[in-house]
Order: C-alpha cells, then structure tokens, then sequence
C-alpha cells in the first residue's frame, strides 16, 4: 500500500505549486523565480525538468543547521523522484561479496545507528559567478546545507554481506533513473578503504526527522566532507567491485584539471583531469547583502558561516580595506569537523564605501584564494567573499 508520503512523491510531476516571488542572482541574467514544493518552502527555481532549487541566501542566518525545508534540491535524470513504498522498498547488496543482501528499512534501522552534523555542498555551488561564464547551472551560493544527519554506517552493511578479498570500489545507485532512452544511469563509486571508514552512511532521517522526499527518501549516502555528487538520494544498490567504475559519472563528468588549484587559464582545456572529491575551504558572510547600509563609526555586527572539508576550522578572519588588515573573528559553537562553524565580529567603518572581505583557514593550515580560480566545468569556487556596503 502507497502511503500520504509516498503519494506526495507522485504530487511533484506537476513541479511548480506556488509562484512567491523572485529573486536577482548575483550575475547576468540572473532572475529566477520562488517556487514552492511539497515539504518546502519557497526555494529559487533553477530548472525543473529535472528539479534544481536553490536555498535563498538569508536562510544561512538562521543558524547553523538549515532547516530540512529550506535544503537545496539537485537531480540529474528524473523529471521528478521516484514513487516510493517504504513498505516494499529494499536496499540491494551484492557485486564481490560474500553473501548478497536484500534490507527493509526495518532492518537498517536494526542495527547500531550513528548520527552527525555535516555540510553537502553541489561541485558546481557559485557556477554562476564564473567569470567568463561557463555552461551547467548557474547558481548563486545557495547549493549547500548542513544538516544533522541520522542512519547506520555504511561499514557495518558491508561487514553484513562480507566484503570479499581483491574489492576495489563500492558503487552507489538509487531509484531516479532515465527518464528516455540514452543518459547513463547515474551511479558513482567510492574506493574501498574511504567506503568502511565508519563515517560513510545509509541515512533514513535529516534533522530527526524522515528525508524529505526531494533530499532522497527514504534513504541516501552521506559522504561527509566530499561534495553532494556522492551523496546518492533514493539509495537501492550497493555494489562492491573488483575493478574501478569506468562510467560517464565517474570517468567524464564531475572532474577538474589535475593540478593544485584545479585550474586552468578562461578558455583553456585541462591536458588532464581527476574526480572532484573533498570540499574546499569556504566562507561567507550571511548577515549583510550587497548595498547593505551602516551607521558610521558605531559597532556594526558582522556574522557568517565557514566550513571545509573535515579538518575543521581554526580561525575566521574579516578585512575592510581590501585585504591589507585582517581582524580575527570569533567562533561559535562546533558541531562538527564537517558542519558550519559560525562566527560573529564588530566593526566600526567611518563614512564610506566598505568592501567586507572574509576569509577562513583550517586546523591543517588551508586558506582560501584571494582571486577566483577557473575551470571549464565551474566546480569548487572558494575564493574570499567580498560584501560592498556602505557606511553612512
């Protein structure tokens, strides 16, 4: 029997329920509309054959979790989820295993669960703000979120089935599937000792609640410090292999040009590349929008967000006169070597046109670049955040 959850997965075919609004990205063309979906509020409209909603900005001053709600939504092939039983649903495991596994979610959620907080982030978050542009969606900053997350390890679902000597990869494939003849279905693949590193998980719930059914009901990989490509929503096939998977998801798309900074001059081609993997360090300001006004020379509070990928965040620094001077911020509470860290500092600007400039460094010693760096695909921008506003 199809439950009200489930049903409401069907309700998605007709994308747009609402027109709220709209809002300006920040680049050329930048005007998309608010739309509401089941189990959301109004997110910004990117495409909707396949849904992509981005979070709008302020919801990041909300606090450090972003509300299950509010959380960015991605696919790739499905014009809408896939309807899901959760009383038929099962999670397939076999490939070079010992004993092939077919799981209720009744049977996850038999054995030992973990929960952590953690940031899943799109590679192509900020695409928009490419200079010169670049195809892909263009986004603003708003594909990302950080969420308390709740399921079994991925490790423990192995050790079940009996991972087999001369395993290489486990593959992840979920219920979103091709909507016509021809994509590839998407699938990606961890290697072995990352996927049994007891971090990896089957999530069912986001924020002690069950996934919405646009985050990946009823249940997804959670790869935490790694960009959302890995994240499978909708999980129903795990897959040990004995030999690296060799498809478009993995050996074309989702890559950058093998070098340090992922880089290469506009217009130029990587002569070689590699899967996009772990998050970068990142920062913003959520406080204060462009054209933002503050009284003169009084405290004026400056807060935001910063994150990395899992070596956790040791200083956050602002700069008003275009680099020249940092002052260190302060840091709250930590949730988390994979979640938000949020950061609060005062400022007092006299009469004038300020640029805001944020960066973070992390416990490894890692900074973001001064100047934003390029690549033909858009990945991983987390170059300092700069604010215009204006002292009056």
């Amino acid at each position: 029997m199809i439950d009200r959850r489930s049903l409401a997965v069907g309700m998605l075919a007709a994308p747009i329920l609402a027109r709220a609004d709209t809002v300006t990205l920040p680049f050329g063309n930048g005007e998309r509309p608010l739309v509401r979906y089941p189990g959301k509020r109004p997110l910004i409209r990117l495409t909707t054959r396949p849904p992509q909603l981005e979070t709008p900005f302020a919801v990041f001053d909300e606090g450090p979790i972003t509300p299950a709600d509010a959380f960015f939504v991605r696919y790739h092939l499905a014009g809408a989820p896939p309807l899901v039983d959760p009383e038929t649903f099962r999670l397939q495991v076999g490939g070079h295993v010992a004993t092939e596994l077919s799981l209720s979610l009744d049977d996850l959620k038999r054995l030992p669960a973990v929960e952590f907080v953690a940031v899943n982030q799109c590679s192509g978050n900020s695409r928009g703000l490419s200079t010169p542009r670049v195809g892909g969606g263009q986004a603003g900053n708003g594909l990302m979120g950080n969420a308390r997350w709740t399921g079994v390890p991925l490790k423990a679902v192995l050790a079940r089935a009996g991972v087999k000597a001369g395993a290489v990869q486990v593959e992840f494939a979920g219920l979103d599937k091709p909507v016509v003849a021809g994509p590839p279905p998407f699938a990606k693949a961890l290697d072995i000792d990352h996927a049994q590193d007891g971090e990896v998980m089957l999530a069912w719930a986001m924020n002690s609640r069950p996934l919405p059914v646009l985050n990946g009901y009823p249940l997804r990989l959670v790869v935490p410090g790694w960009y959302g490509t890995y994240w499978v929503k909708h999980l129903s096939e795990i897959t040990v292999l004995d030999q690296p998977l060799d498809n478009f998801w993995m050996s074309t798309a989702y890559r950058v040009p093998d070098n340090d900074c992922h880089c290469v001059a506009p217009g130029a081609a990587p002569a070689k590349t590699l899967p996009i993997s772990r998050l970068d360090v990142r920062s913003f300001i959520t406080n204060l929008s462009a054209g933002a006004k503050a009284p003169a020379s009084r405290p004026l509070l400056v807060r935001g967000i910063a994150f990395d990928g899992g070596s956790g965040i040791a200083k956050v620094e602002i700069s008003s006169d275009g680099g020249a001077a940092w002052t260190e911020a302060s840091l709250g509470p930590d949730l988390g070597r994979y979640a938000f860290r949020m950061w609060t500092t005062r400022l007092r600007l006299p009469p004038g046109a300020y640029g805001l400039k944020v960066r973070a460094t992390t416990r490894s010693g890692e900074t973001q670049p001064s100047e934003s760096r390029w690549n033909p695909a858009g990945y991983m921008r987390n170059v300092i955040e700069t604010v215009w506003v204006e002292s009056i």
